[in-house]
């Protein structure tokens, strides 16, 4: 039991990137000697001195980790030396160590500051379990501020604007991308009002809507905000998201807000809206008047047609429905790509959406009689995400697989957890895709080509579509098939750090 202690404080010592300076101030040479021979052992970097005077002194010149400090000294006594340390070197841990313990000395010290309390005489086990956790708490402020470093390095180099506000709108973060885009040349804007930075009336509402959203809601407000400057400087469009900042038992405890700059991005969207609108009227228009007169000429109503006419005619209003459905695919994929929609993200329980699409989906399923299920695996599991688009995936999913499988299949979809992910999968028992198609399938207007599947009407949009959606939440899909025995496409998202 004692070798395993004693290797514990050689371990915490090498588990640290620096030796530990431990200071050793007593008027006692005995405790002295043996605290610095003991220490010294176990890897740490000891020093001494006989008074507080003199250990004040020391510690001016030196930084010292940790300090093993007598309360009875002559001149100056411990709990002066503490009161003086802990006002001029907060990180410093001392250790109290006398021979006058009592529970209103251990009281004092512990208010002063003191790490731990160590009654005279003690055992060397007892000063190396002490050491040890003392390492061990000095490990971890340090890891604390690595890992705060880490991130204010981070923030401050994203080119996106973030800032991060308390539940009273006090500023607690604001990168420099963000201080650019509001035009602030003032550095120093923690712990000031929000509000003295920022004039736009529906920019402050956002905060204010955020740091007030009810527990059983979390959503994230989202916007496009135009910020005026000077004449000398253009206007910029910011996109702005702004979520609550939460603990663990969902208190709001500020504000989490990212903008991002996309006033270029809007021009070239006005262009292709202008354009997008040219081919609406120019387009579709003409197409959906001309497929209203072929149901008129196939219902019948402009007089009677052989069995040829009406194949010819019905092949011809196919393919308009095809030129109709591309337009509208080029509509949807312009604008998911394009990034420019802020669109509301909330959270979204997958299981529920995956039944409702299942049920959708169950007549054109059973009209093939294609056994459509779902695989029971969670009562619930949410992601944060726009619900029309997660709709749109499961609806491209399941509705290509009910065309690419033949009649009398399966297809079975379902929602799990993998490695920290919410995964949706979608299988079927289809025709499968070749290997050579497999790294092409995502592509724009891209379509297996084969015998089997030349009857299959589509524009070859539909899984880069549910692509960009997948990748507009962070997410990634993969997909595995092998010919004639079907496909499985599983889409990972990354876990919903928010919901506790």
């Amino acid at each position: 039991m004692n070798n395993s202690r004693k290797d514990s404080l050689k371990t915490s010592v090498k588990d640290v990137f620096f030796q530990p300076r431990v200071l050793v101030v007593d008027d006692e040479v005995r405790i002295q000697k043996a605290c610095q021979r003991l220490l010294n052992e176990e890897g740490c970097d000891v020093e001494v001195a006989e008074n507080g005077i003199k250990g004040l002194k020391m510690i001016e010149e030196k930084h010292f980790d940790i300090i093993l400090l007598d309360l009875m000294m002559p001149g100056m006594s411990g709990i002066e030396v503490l009161t003086d340390v802990k006002a001029h070197h907060p990180d410093t841990v001392v250790i109290v160590i006398t021979g006058y313990a009592t529970l209103e000395h251990s009281i004092e010290t512990m208010k002063k500051g003191a790490f731990d309390f160590l009654a005279k005489p003690f055992s060397p086990q007892e000063l190396r379990i002490v050491i040890s956790k003392a390492i061990e708490f000095i490990r971890t402020l340090q890891d604390i501020a690595t890992e705060k470093s880490r991130m204010r390095v981070m923030i401050n180099t994203l080119s996106n604007g973030v800032l991060t506000t308390d539940n009273q709108k006090r500023i607690a973060l604001a990168n420099p991308a963000f201080l650019k885009m509001i035009g602030c040349r003032q550095k120093s804007v923690i712990g000031h009002k929000v509000s003295e930075f920022i004039k736009d009336s529906r920019l402050l509402d956002m905060i204010d809507q955020a740091i007030h959203q009810p527990k059983d809601i979390f959503a994230e407000i989202t916007d496009d905000i135009t910020i005026t400057f000077p004449e000398e400087k253009d206007d910029i469009i910011i996109g702005v998201r702004c979520i609550p900042f939460r603990d663990r038992l969902k208190r709001n405890l500020g504000s989490v807000t990212v903008f991002h700059d996309i006033t270029a991005l809007k021009k070239i969207d006005q262009l292709k809206s202008n354009f997008i609108s040219m081919v609406a009227h120019e387009i579709k228009s003409p197409l959906n008047s001309i497929l209203m007169q072929l149901n008129v000429v196939l219902d019948g109503l402009a007089g009677e047609l052989t069995e040829k006419q009406k194949e010819i005619l019905q092949k011809s209003s196919n393919r308009i429905k095809s030129l109709t459905a591309l337009s509208t695919d080029l509509l949807d994929i312009g604008k998911i790509e394009s990034g420019l929609i802020n669109q509301e993200r909330e959270e979204l329980n997958l299981i529920e959406l995956i039944k409702d699409q299942v049920e959708f989906y169950r007549d054109q399923a059973s009209s093939k009689s294609i056994q459509l299920i779902t695989k029971k695996t969670l009562k619930e599991l949410w992601l944060m995400g726009n619900r029309t688009n997660i709709e749109e995936v499961l609806s491209n999913l399941i509705s290509n697989a009910i065309r690419y499988s033949p009649n009398g299949g399966k297809i079975t979809v379902w929602a799990n957890k993998k490695n920290d992910c919410a995964v949706i999968n979608v299988s079927d028992t289809g025709l499968g895709i070749p290997q050579k198609d497999l790294e092409h399938i995502f592509d724009k207007f891209f379509r297996v080509k084969d015998k089997t599947t030349r009857h299959i009407n589509g524009t070859g949009l539909g899984l880069s579509i549910v692509k960009s959606i997948v990748e507009a939440h962070h997410g990634t899909i993969e997909v595995e098939s092998e010919i004639d025995k079907g496909s499985c496409f599983s889409i990972y998202f990354p876990k919903l750090e928010y919901k506790i």
